[in-house]
């Protein structure tokens, strides 16, 4: 009798520990630990922002780390989502100052960058069902790419591409170089940093999904770096303005 019940006792917990780790009890643990500041580990989350810059493989091996320890690819701290979001509010006020906005528009400028331009739900979901459908080694085995990492992806990439864009480029809308305007020098430098930013996004993308040891072919992520190239060469060939461009958009969106 006393094997049958060390069995019991076994199947019991390891039945807990799945529970535990489930995607459901994961998402809540993270959305809780949100009312937490003091729980939050934001000089990590710091550190993770430097290295995006300088090295983001460095990043990603954090991430192989967290999986041996924790069990779980995503995080389960949410200290760089809050600090991303204090980034993306300082930089969309500034977006505010330098094109004229006031208090109200500013405001509906920042709702719209928050739930629209950072979230990043569909471009998670995209490249979840793609890397799920067609970049699997072993489709048949319980492997697959969870929602929460490739959010977190997401967020990795979307970070150095606001800097650039809502950062680094207010620099140069109405000062240095004034690249909102229609001058070639002026569309030059802006769309150039529209071709880092995005590149940046591509290529910490395509890291994030390359960290995981069960995928295959994951280079196929960077094939749109092709299409990103022509569109760039187009761009200053016929004097598409992109900054100019998203001036606009954001102007009409808050009227």
């Amino acid at each position: 009798m006393l094997p049958t019940t060390s069995t019991q006792n076994s199947c019991t917990l390891s039945s807990r520990d799945a529970a535990r780790h489930t995607a459901g009890a994961k998402r809540y643990k993270y959305l809780r630990r949100l009312l937490h500041f003091h729980q939050m580990d934001f000089e990590f989350a710091l550190w993770q922002m430097f290295y995006l810059f300088t090295s983001p493989q460095r990043v990603y091996r954090n991430f192989h780390y967290r999986k041996q320890t924790k069990d779980q690819w995503a995080r389960d701290d949410p200290a760089f989502l809050v600090l991303l979001s204090i980034w993306l509010c300082v930089s969309t006020v500034g977006f505010g100052l330098v094109l004229d906005m006031g208090l109200l528009e500013t405001l509906k400028l920042l709702l719209w960058v928050i739930f629209v331009d950072c979230i990043g739900v569909v471009s998670s979901v995209i490249f979840m069902l793609i890397t799920n459908q067609y970049l699997l080694k072993h489709p048949s085995r319980n492997f697959d790419v969870e929602w929460g990492y490739a959010f977190d992806v997401h967020l990795n990439a979307f970070y150095p591409l606001l800097v650039i864009l809502h950062f680094l480029q207010l620099l140069f809308i109405n000062h240095i170089v004034v690249i909102n305007s229609d001058w070639f020098l002026g569309y030059f430098v802006g769309n150039t940093l529209w071709l880092v930013a995005i590149g940046y996004y591509l290529y910490i993308t395509f890291l994030g999904y390359n960290a995981l040891p069960f995928l295959t072919n994951t280079v196929v992520l960077l094939y749109p770096f092709a299409l990103l190239g022509l569109v760039y060469i187009l761009s200053v060939s016929l004097g598409w303005n992109f900054t100019q461009g998203l001036c606009w958009f954001y102007k009409y969106r808050v009227q």
